[in-house]
């Protein structure tokens, strides 16, 4: 373990750069400090949201209980807790488990820990998110996708100056973020093994959780900036036509009438009913029979990128969004069906990142829109004038107006 010295160094030397930067807030943060690069970004989006003041995390507004009764990592967790428990009972640590918006399911730890957990609401219900409780390990591993450890006065919160966390990201087969496993303690219980023994048991998670997955792993569309469609991990060759087809049965979650799906792929050409009903049953052929016969749905759903991304905007997630757009729907596509949907996800994604006061947002969605100057003109008005990912604004903005 680290000298009790060096950890009590290191745990000064934060105070006073979070003593200096936070209470002064966006505008001091926008200046270099001496934090990570990633925890000062943190800070930054975080300080909108949360005030570093508070006392603990808020409460999910739905019952956790149904919840977690429901959730695919309810079988892992309760399968591996024998090993859970004894890594918190031995290293003295409280683990827990959050679904992926950053609610907490599930958690465990001795008495001590239990109680101090609870005082700030490190329970089930907790919402850790970096829009509810700021920079802390579970969030960050959310928004990137990494493991994460965050120490001390890392946290923006003042409230855990005296905690250290350690978290990992957890997946299911077909590689859906679920939530996040984290082992937490006191700072002066920081160890640099913990890293490891958290991401030790997210893979032992993962293993029992994919081992549980049904031989047929299932279908996955891809037509966000391309179309493919993928089966038991098998590409499936479709035309464009029928790739048009899926998506929009994707996207729809009462199905289709065979004379509205007829006009959403055709509009008012003059196609023969007997064109679309062939099509329909080479897709039924491609797809094992999942597709209904008088009204066109699947009865099981199917996994789509496009219909990811508008569930996440439904739910404010724009994280998760922008994650996942990778382009316009189709874009080859003058179906009127499809040039309907991708109009409307086009909008709904440019307005929610030109509505954001988050970089990350206006950035990362850029790469999917280079010709957009007003989203990049966002990206540079949003970034601290030493923040080195302007390069890459100004660049993006530079040649969307030479387009």
């Amino acid at each position: 373990m680290a000298p009790q010295l060096t950890l009590s160094a290191q745990r000064a030397a934060l105070e006073r750069e979070w003593a200096q930067w936070v209470p002064a807030g966006e505008s001091a943060l926008g200046r270099s400090s001496g934090v990570r690069a990633e925890v000062a970004q943190s800070w930054l989006r975080s300080l909108r949201t949360v005030d570093p003041g508070r006392d603990c995390a808020p409460e999910s507004e739905t019952d956790i209980g149904p919840k977690w009764a429901e959730s695919p990592l309810r079988g892992p967790v309760s399968e591996l807790k024998d090993q859970l428990h004894s890594v918190a009972d031995d290293a003295g640590y409280v683990a827990a488990v959050t679904d992926a918006s950053g609610t907490i399911l599930w958690t465990y730890g001795g008495p001590v820990m239990r109680r101090r957990a609870e005082q700030v609401n490190f329970a089930p219900g907790g919402r850790w998110d970096e829009a509810h409780m700021g920079t802390n390990a579970l969030s960050l591993a959310l928004r990137t996708d990494r493991p994460h450890t965050v120490f001390s006065a890392e946290h923006l919160v003042a409230a855990l100056h005296g905690w250290v966390c350690y978290c990992a990201p957890i997946r299911a087969a077909d590689g859906t973020l679920l939530g996040v496993l984290d082992l937490s303690t006191t700072w002066k219980r920081s160890h640099p093994l913990a890293m490891a023994t958290v991401r030790t048991m997210t893979s032992a998670i993962e293993a029992k959780l994919h081992a549980a997955t049904p031989a047929p792993a299932g279908m996955r569309l891809t037509c966000l900036g391309t179309g493919r469609l993928m089966r038991d991990g098998t590409p499936i060759r479709l035309r464009p036509r029928q790739l048009e087809i899926l998506t929009l049965l994707a996207l729809s979650d009462d199905g289709y009438s065979h004379e509205r799906l007829h006009y959403a792929v055709y509009g008012d050409r003059a196609v023969g009913a007997s064109t679309l009903k062939s099509e329909m049953s080479y897709l039924r052929r491609a797809t094992g029979g999942d597709i209904t016969n008088r009204v066109y749905r699947f009865t099981t759903p199917l996994s789509c990128d496009a219909l990811d991304v508008l569930r996440a905007l439904e739910s404010g997630d724009l994280d998760t969004a922008v994650r996942l757009y990778h382009g316009p729907l189709l874009p080859d596509s003058e179906t009127p069906g499809i040039t309907e949907w991708r109009d409307y996800l086009a909008v709904a994604m440019r307005n929610a990142v030109l509505a954001s006061p988050d970089p990350h947002h206006a950035l990362t969605y850029g790469e999917a829109a280079p010709d957009d100057i007003a989203v990049h003109e966002h990206a540079l008005t949003l970034l601290p004038a030493r923040d080195p990912r302007r390069a890459v604004a100004t660049a993006r903005l530079h040649s969307a107006q030479r387009a």
